[in-house]
């Protein structure tokens, strides 16, 4: 996917707003995360926008419990606060709302399951289970021929169980009406 995004000023404002909007430091990797996690900037114009961001001042970076976190500054809420209207409502809405989820998905250390059973008829069962708090938030049990799909499929979860998560939550609620249509 192609991402929206391409002017480098939009791509800062749209960085300040969502750490405007999170309210608490994070680590690089995080932050790259939610960025560029609903393909709205690229992983390369991110890092190039950061580290601009982090030179005039809008983000700092600091270290706490030997951890290195960035966190927007007075003057960074002050460009977020000014400029975030040249940025769609509905892009920032929607991406600050998988930022949080992704945020919150890796804050409660979820666990993460995914069995293969061969089938007697020659195919594969697939189970993906993430479980939060003791509680299956999510079950997915699917059929598929042949082992390697499989296999494809138990690699791709275990990866990015948040990315599974969030694409079957848009499908079920109608977010990504695109694909059922």
């Amino acid at each position: 996917m192609q991402a929206p995004l391409k002017d480098k000023n939009d791509i800062k404002i749209f960085i300040l707003y969502l750490l405007r909007n999170i309210h608490y430091p994070l680590d690089y990797v995080n932050i790259n995360d939610i960025v560029v996690q609903d393909g709205v900037v690229s992983p390369f114009d991110f890092s190039e926008c950061f580290a601009e961001l982090l030179e005039t001042g809008n983000i700092e970076e600091f270290t706490a419990n030997g951890k290195t976190l960035y966190q927007i500054t007075e003057q960074g809420i002050e460009v977020a606060d000014t400029l975030d209207s040249r940025l769609l409502m509905m892009l920032k809405d929607k991406s600050l709302k998988s930022a949080m989820r992704l945020l919150s998905f890796k804050k409660r250390g979820s666990e993460i399951k995914c069995d293969i059973t061969p089938l007697e008829d020659g195919s594969y069962e697939v189970r993906c289970v993430i479980i939060e708090a003791r509680e299956e938030i999510l079950n997915v049990r699917i059929v598929v021929e042949d082992n390697a799909l499989a296999e494809r499929m138990k690699y791709n979860f275990m990866d990015r169980p948040e990315v599974v998560f969030r694409g079957i939550y848009a499908i079920l609620s109608g977010d990504i009406n695109y694909l059922i249509e």
